[in-house]
């Protein structure tokens, strides 16, 4: 086991990492253990009841949470004509055709997000191995493949988060930073597992949210209680 620093050993002083908290107390003890000189995003990640074998069991999808993650995403959008101007008009970073198809064939990789309208997914489709293994591929299930560039765009610069189950059967994703404070975060937590919870598939079964936990980028994992979490989410409804 890796030894601790003396840091991380004083914020956890006290605190039982064995047992699941509320998710008020869940937030407030990241918030103490903050032990970076910097903002640390704050991650969520969760253990689904599902196999990700099965096509059935695969969750997938985005959230738009309600304060952002705080991160500064920058948009590559791929399109012609007036919908380019559409793109830079709604925020994108970038908005081009094959141009930017060549650009990144010889290396350019200066955005984090990528929009594509149909038209243009036989060009992009020529850098899938570039784009692919990093995240960055426009996907018509994730809504990134479309002509209503405007709304994605302002979406995606608004805090639109993707997520995928992994292997393990675990979601992961960033919920906000640190300095967004108690209630910011709660409300960003409880949107994204709201989303979780209305993609359960039909196919699973047993328990679902097996667990919950939330950290800091050099915090320890906060395990949050789902039932807790349930009852916030429904209170909300």
């Amino acid at each position: 086991m890796a030894k601790r620093g003396k840091k991380y050993r004083k914020a956890v002083e006290g605190l039982d990492l064995s047992r699941p908290f509320s998710l008020a107390e869940s937030v407030e003890a990241v918030l103490k253990c903050k032990i970076g000189n910097f903002d640390e995003s704050v991650d969520l990640a969760v253990k689904l009841g599902v196999d990700p074998r099965h096509a059935d069991q695969m969750v997938r999808s985005t959230v738009v949470l309600p304060n952002g993650t705080g991160k500064s995403e920058r948009v590559l959008v791929f399109a012609k004509g007036e919908k380019v101007q559409e793109a830079l008009d709604a925020g994108a970073d970038y908005a081009g055709s094959d141009e930017y198809v060549d650009k990144i064939k010889d290396g350019w990789l200066e955005f984090d997000k990528t929009v594509a309208t149909p038209d243009m997914m036989g060009s992009v489709g020529k850098i899938g191995r570039i784009l692919g293994p990093r995240g960055m591929m426009p996907n018509a299930k994730l809504g990134t493949v479309t002509f209503d560039v405007d709304r994605v765009v302002k979406e995606i610069k608004a805090g639109k988060v993707d997520f995928k189950v992994d292997k393990s059967g675990i979601v992961h994703a960033i919920v906000g930073k640190v300095s967004f404070g108690l209630d910011k975060l709660q409300e960003n937590i409880i949107a994204f597992i709201d989303k979780i919870i209305q993609l359960k598939p039909a196919s699973a079964k047993g328990v679902y949210l097996k667990g919950i936990s939330v950290s800091s980028t050099m915090g320890p994992g906060i395990k949050i209680d789902p039932l807790d979490l349930r009852a916030l989410i429904k209170k909300a409804a």
